[in-house]
């Protein structure tokens, strides 16, 4: 995927956007021009106007593309909506029906391949980011993703009569921050950042 263009639309809304409105809006706390972020237990934060950014715990490693995209999609949207608490899949997303194939290859695959036989991994991953468990399938969490986003990871193990499987989940009010496709770069992201801390 190219993503090049979608960072420079992306970079030019967030240069257009005012501080004030994204310290309101946001959720994040605001360091002169800077916005202090943690993203998926990585601290960083976002210079205004000029969309460059800085790695806390590493000053010289380079946030991934498809990050910078996300959070600075996320910087600039300015709904006063706030969270339901209640859930939808994927295909519920606007468009999401058209994105379900791709969004199943991206995040539920992997999910289900890392952990549909590694539930306390999962689950000791998940907390390592401040997730929090739920009671859906056979191991569900909520992590925060974002101030005003929150995705939900279920898995169900294996057994005599199903394979193992498991569902990625949105609140309902996912729609009014995020594009739909925006969806899928953040779950992908959430499962491999799981990955990444169960050592798998």
């Amino acid at each position: 995927m190219n993503y090049s263009a979608a960072y420079e639309v992306a970079l030019e809304k967030f240069r257009q956007a005012t501080l004030k409105d994204i310290g309101e809006y946001s959720g994040y706390p605001l360091e002169d021009n800077r916005i202090k972020i943690v993203f998926l237990g990585q601290k960083m934060e976002v210079e205004h106007p000029s969309g460059r950014f800085y790695c806390d715990q590493a000053p010289n490693v380079e946030i991934p593309l498809p990050t910078q995209i996300l959070v600075l999609h996320y910087l600039v949207n300015r709904s006063p909506a706030m969270q339901t608490g209640q859930l939808i899949s994927y295909k519920e997303l606007p468009g999401g029906s058209i994105y379900i194939e791709p969004f199943t290859k991206r995040a539920i695959n992997p999910l289900v391949k890392f952990f549909g036989a590694q539930k306390e991994k999962f689950l000791e991953a998940a907390k390592a980011l401040g997730g929090e468990p739920i009671a859906l399938g056979d191991a569900g969490v909520t992590l925060q993703v974002f101030p005003k986003i929150s995705v939900t990871l279920v898995i169900w193990e294996a057994d005599d009569e199903f394979p193992a499987s498991g569902n990625i989940l949105f609140d309902t009010s996912a729609s009014t921050f995020l594009a739909t496709e925006d969806y899928a770069v953040l779950a992908s992201q959430v499962v491999f950042t799981l990955k990444k801390l169960a050592k798998l």
